[in-house]
């Protein structure tokens, strides 16, 4: 498909981990990224990362981007307005939307303990400022013709199977997985709605999980996939087909194994060893909860799902 250019993309929770590496890949074919997040500088967030070093590395590599410090959690925030302020400093529209921001997972806390200003907190960062954002770049998505937006989800959004219910290090994650749930459900309506518009809506998910500092610090040691193949899995979910590519509960790897898609350093440059989609394994994947089976049928390994 031909794509108009120049294309300009949000990117959100872009100051580290995936939504660093959402932000250079896009970048690294040519697309304007706006790196959304609450962390500026350098030592302002708990964690490593900022947003003037992700655009310091876009720009680097020759990509074009600007950041954006605001707190996407904030309830009072004007995202519409973000939307606009976005698309005058880069005298372009914004036709791609990456909704990776999420507010704290919050694993180590049971059903029963969750308090209600935590549970606001990640529905608003995680599910509405999702939904906010979109219905902010939409109008300019119809007017152009085309659009492409990418909620970022979790294998937490599938149920846990029971009984007998399988150990699992986060527990429930009833908080995290719920949110995801509804991400998963928003995205699928919202793409039966926008397919007329032409405008793409998928969510994406790690096959397995991706060892940022975030969640390698919630289960160290757990098995993992590269940050470069969700990046390029967005990628392809942000230049595929609108009236192709849309409406997909999507996983990293069993996405690029079905486009034979070859997956590229954040920096587009080179080839990544060993996770090219001949080096796919598919009887490997982790299945998605959408094809899980009554109890008592159930593959240990989908048991055994990974986090994000």
């Amino acid at each position: 498909m031909t794509h108009p250019t120049p294309r300009l993309a949000i990117v959100t929770g872009a100051s580290r981990g995936l939504g660093r590496a959402f932000a250079r890949r896009l970048a690294a074919e040519g697309i304007a990224v706006a790196a959304v997040s609450r962390t500026l500088r350098s030592g302002d967030g708990a964690l490593e990362g900022s947003l003037e070093e992700t655009v310091d590395l876009i720009r680097a590599d020759g990509g074009r981007a600007r950041a954006y410090a605001v707190d996407l959690g904030d309830p009072d925030l004007d995202r519409a307005e973000l939307v606009t302020r976005i698309e005058a400093d880069f005298g372009l529209t914004v036709d791609a939307l990456v909704n990776n921001a999420a507010a704290a997972r919050r694993y180590d806390v049971l059903f029963s303990d969750m308090r209600r200003e935590w549970f606001q907190d990640s529905i608003e960062t995680n599910v509405w400022n999702a939904w906010d954002l979109a219905a902010a770049v939409i109008p300019g998505m119809r007017r152009r013709g085309a659009g492409w937006i990418v909620n970022i989800s979790s294998r937490q959004a599938g149920p846990r199977v029971g009984p007998p219910f399988a150990p699992h290090p986060l527990a429930g994650s009833v908080l995290y997985g719920g949110t995801k749930a509804m991400i998963d459900r928003m995205s699928t309506g919202a793409a039966m709605e926008l397919y007329e518009d032409n405008i793409a809506v998928n969510s994406l998910a790690p096959n397995r999980g991706v060892a940022t500092a975030h969640a390698a610090q919630a289960v160290p040691g757990w098995p993992s996939e590269p940050e470069e193949t969700m990046a390029e899995a967005a990628l392809a979910l942000v230049t595929g087909d609108p009236k192709v590519l849309t409406g997909r509960i999507a996983y990293s790897l069993p996405l690029l194994k079905e486009l034979d898609r070859p997956v590229h350093t954040v920096d587009g440059r080179e080839l990544v060893p060993g996770w090219q989609p001949a080096d796919m394994d598919a009887s490997t994947f982790l299945g998605h909860y959408l094809t899980f089976a009554p109890p008592g049928a159930i593959p240990k390994a989908l048991l055994e799902g990974a986090s994000r």
